[in-house]
């Protein structure tokens, strides 16, 4: 009830403001690096002559309108004004036509969101007590010292009904269950960032209980969930058990509160392949740390390789919820019937660790033929992070290599008639289930990473007005990432911090976002304030398809707002 009425009073607040003169400001609200590219979006009144700039020190600029633009989905008319010369650390008050917002430009504008978004991962942190967590501390839930082998899911040694101790892990997303395939691509994200920026996540500290030891925090929390995913490899035959979960999914309660029996489902060929892969990654970047993980490096190379040998011979195991019974299973699919992009993760990372040929020959043999943005559903892109780190196949490398780049500057061709001054948000087909992650945050990372390679700085520019987009300058004026910004969401669909009896969300999560599919009308109680693609968003506990969290979206929010916080000095 504290949630709603506050969320009532914020947005009545907003009307208010709004009703004035339909004038809004759009613009990052997190803040700037003083030599970064500073562009606010005026709507609802050409601002010529009105917009006003008030320093730290008390001088009034006036800045004037570099161009206007006109939205392919509302027909909206906006003005856009670059604020360049903001060069000082300090914050600047912008008013026009009765609206008034604050910019902010310090030196690390980035840190304390890109800390959360990690930090993010310890409090959904699954059977174990959260005590590091403030305000957010909350006893054990979900042991999972007791769950029943499904009978989809059942062998020989481990009939239906057997009971396996599974503990640890993340929980997946709005929900309690944890699914394999979205674990291991949230962990091969993370792992190619930290591949490219491992000084600063050597120095990064997200006041976690592996903190005082000697791995990088991040690779600490990856950890946690690679001991859970250890777990749902069948020992007896190397398969990999497709999720861990209750038959439907919980009511919106709290962990302590969940009374449903778990299970684990049957294995899939794309759920062995992703473990394969993040096995084969884990036991490379582990090798160093030893001290505080012995043992586990070699653990996870035999893990990894015993994973490929059984997706070869089961080629076609395709996860089929469809088919589940006694009981049925209703939770989340990630379901896949297309393999091709797991083979080449998967042998792309074996050869890396092995340099074996068998595996070099797969990944020629499921190579794609160009590049797209990461997703749980097509890790191609994890397979070409593997080359692009590594020269051992100079031509897999180029090949990736020139994809890449192709990739970057597509996606950056109209930036200069965009309606937000960004790469993201210009075709309807941007914006969808869980855009703001899949087609905004990897966008961007993938920007980052072709700087990285070229060594240069031409899409640096471009990842940067992506953040604008994503921190507050879009058609909503919602800065998308929970606990930051003046208007962030208040109601995500996420279990804990609808019961939780505490007012604000965990801070930062990103929420799906603008999702024009509106899949979760239903009965017509989710009323979205409009059908422009890039304004069907909702902040509120019920809509799950604009509005839910999980953890492969804030895996691409670490990967980039954490790259960008290395490289912004």
């Amino acid at each position: 009830m504290r949630k709603q009425l506050l969320t009532m009073f914020l947005a009545c607040s907003m009307i208010g403001i709004q009703a004035k003169d339909g004038v809004s400001i759009r613009r990052n609200q997190v803040g700037y690096h003083p030599q970064q590219e500073k562009v606010i979006v005026i709507e609802g009144m050409n601002p010529s002559g009105k917009l006003r700039v008030t320093t730290p020190n008390g001088q009034v600029l006036k800045p004037k309108v570099t161009r206007k633009a006109v939205s392919p989905f509302s027909g909206k008319t906006r003005y856009l004004v670059h604020l360049d010369q903001l060069s000082s650390v300090g914050n600047y008050q912008v008013s026009v036509g009765g609206q008034q917002c604050e910019i902010r430009v310090n030196n690390q504008p980035y840190h304390d969101i890109a800390t959360a978004a990690l930090r993010l991962f310890y409090l959904i942190r699954s059977g174990v007590p959260i005590e590091r967590g403030g305000i957010y501390n909350r006893p054990l839930g979900h042991p999972d010292t007791h769950v029943l082998i499904h009978p989809s899911a059942a062998s020989p040694l481990r009939p239906t009904g057997s009971v396996i101790s599974s503990p640890y892990g993340w929980y997946d997303a709005g929900d309690y269950n944890k699914y394999v395939v979205n674990s291991a691509f949230s962990i091969g994200l993370m792992f190619a960032a930290y591949e490219q920026q491992r000084n600063y996540f050597a120095n990064l500290s997200t006041d976690i209980p592996e903190s005082p030891n000697q791995t990088p925090d991040l690779l600490d929390e990856i950890m946690f969930n690679l001991r859970w995913l250890i777990t749902m490899q069948d020992p007896y035959d190397g398969g990999v058990y497709h999720k861990l979960t209750t038959p439907n999914f919980e009511a919106f309660i709290m962990p302590t509160d969940c009374q449903q029996t778990r299970y684990v489902v049957a294995k899939s060929v794309t759920a062995t392949l992703d473990f394969a892969a993040v096995m084969a990654d884990a036991a490379r970047l582990f090798e160093s740390y030893q001290a505080d993980y012995p043992g586990f490096a070699s653990q996870a190379a035999a893990m990894a390789e015993r994973a490929y040998m059984w997706a070869k011979e089961h080629p076609e195991a395709y996860y089929r919820q469809e088919q589940l019974a006694d009981p049925a299973i209703t939770t989340g699919t990630y379901g896949d019937n297309n393999a091709s992009d797991e083979f080449f993760w998967a042998a792309s990372a074996l050869y890396r660790l092995t340099g074996r040929r068998q595996y070099l020959d797969d990944a020629r043999q499921h190579q794609p033929t160009r590049f797209t943005t990461p997703s749980w559903g097509n890790v191609a892109s994890l397979g070409a992070f593997e080359w692009l780190a590594d020269t051992k196949d100079e031509k897999l490398h180029e090949q990736m290599h020139q994809q890449l780049i192709a990739y970057c500057d597509m996606a950056i061709k109209d930036v200069g008639t965009s309606s937000f001054q960004s790469p993201f948000g210009n075709k309807a087909q941007d914006f969808g289930w869980g855009c703001l992650a899949e087609n905004c945050c990897c966008q961007a990372f993938l920007l980052l990473y072709a700087d990285q390679l070229t060594g240069t700085t031409k899409y640096r520019r471009y990842a940067l007005q992506d953040a604008d987009y994503l921190l507050g300058r879009n058609a909503t004026g919602y800065c998308f990432v929970t606990g930051f910004g003046d208007k962030s969401p208040m109601n995500p669909h996420h279990r804990i911090s609808a019961a939780d009896d505490i007012a604000a969300p965990f801070p930062g999560m990103l929420v799906g976002g603008p999702n024009p599919g509106q899949q979760d009308k239903g009965d017509g109680s989710l009323v979205y304030p409009s059908n422009y693609p890039d304004e069907s968003y909702l902040d509120e506990m019920p809509s799950y398809a604009s509005n839910e969290i999980a953890i492969n979206w804030n895996a691409s929010l670490v990967a980039f707002l954490c790259w960008l916080d290395a490289i912004i000095d």
